[in-house]
Order: C-alpha cells, then sequence, then structure tokens
C-alpha cells in the first residue's frame, strides 16, 4: 500500500498521537509546520515533534529549516514527522527535493545530524563555511555547516518502511537538529 498523507495520520492516530500540518501559502510561497502531539485528558495536547519549513511551487523548493523531537514518548515522532512532510510535499506541491542545513556548531554533533539526515535519504551537496561566496548562503540558513539535499520520494519510502515496521528506533532527540 502505498505511503500517503492520509495513511500516515492514520498511523499516528493508531499510536495515540495526533499529527498535524499547516502549511499556508502567501505570495506564492508556503510557510510549513508539521506536529506531533499526544492527547491529555483536561489539558492542552503534549507537543512530541515539529519540523519546520517553507516551500517554493519548484521541483527543488522545499527548505527544511527547524526538526525538534522531545520527551519521553518520543520513539518514532521523527519517521511521522518526516514521512508527513514529504508526503506533504509530493502530495500538495511541485517539490520533489528537499534541502536541509546540518549545522556545524560542535562537530560531534555535527556527525550525528549528518548520520541522521542521511538515514532519512538525504546526501551532502556543499558545505557553507566562512568564504565570501557562502555568504549568501549562510544568512538564508542560518549559519555554516553541511547543506543537504534529499529525494522526497526516496525520504517518504525510507520512513514509510520504519513506520510499517512499527516505528523503529527514533534516537535521542540530541540526533535531530535545532536547525538543519
Amino acid at each position: 500500500m502505498a505511503l500517503t498523507l492520509d495513511r500516515i495520520e492514520a498511523i499516528a492516530a493508531a499510536r495515540g498521537m495526533l499529527l498535524r500540518i499547516q502549511a499556508p501559502r502567501r505570495l506564492g510561497l508556503w510557510s510549513l509546520r508539521v506536529a506531533v502531539a499526544r492527547p491529555r485528558a483536561g489539558q492542552g495536547p503534549l507537543l512530541l515533534g515539529d519540523l519546520k519549513g517553507w516551500a517554493m511551487p519548484t521541483q527543488s523548493g522545499l527548505h527544511l529549516d527547524t526538526l525538534r523531537v522531545q520527551g519521553q514518548e518520543s520513539a518514532g515522532v521523527g519517521d511521522l514527522v518526516w514521512g508527513a512532510t514529504f508526503a506533504w510535499a509530493l502530495e500538495c506541491t511541485p517539490c520533489r527535493r528537499a534541502w536541509l542545513l546540518a549545522i556545524r556548531d560542535r562537530e560531534r554533533q555535527h556527525a550525528r545530524l549528518v548520520r541522521y539526515f542521511k538515514q532519512r535519504g538525504f546526501g551532502p551537496h556543499r558545505q557553507l563555511g566562512a568564504a565570501v561566496g557562502d555568504l549568501p548562503r549562510r544568512l538564508l540558513w542560518g549559519g555554516s555547516g553541511l547543506l543537504m539535499v534529499g529525494d522526497c520520494q526516496e525520504g517518504l519510502n525510507r520512513c514509510g518502511r520504519r513506520l510499517q515496521q512499527g516505528g523503529g528506533p527514533q534516537g535521542s532527540g540530541a540526533a535531530a537538529p535545532g536547525r538543519p
């Protein structure tokens, strides 16, 4: 069965989680927020993970900016967030490739980010460093690091395999970037 946004939302619901996407479009650009939360009786939902980004109406227009996965009950949350993001791009936009920055704060953390993103189907594109030519991209992405690109269909396929196996290992919140 093909993995769709509706199917991913149903998987989240079966695990007792809410999956929500906000993607308003203004001036031809989408602003994107994907969130996964656990409902709580008598209280607001507990946010377990979210991803923010934006998209232009082009094949390479999906730019992912911030991913956060948190809490004790976050197993499988990353795959729900990534899967929903890729499915949304494929179903609702012309975007077929996604971009992100594995920010370089500390070398060990940077290596963890790169490994995490590679597991989700991203590959290296170019280093953003201190060169004058990198300044516009560093301003856009908010720092230096490894600019990575991934195929949305491949990312969705990878998430689908993990989701259909019961979620797979999520890893710690530290493995997920504060600012890709």
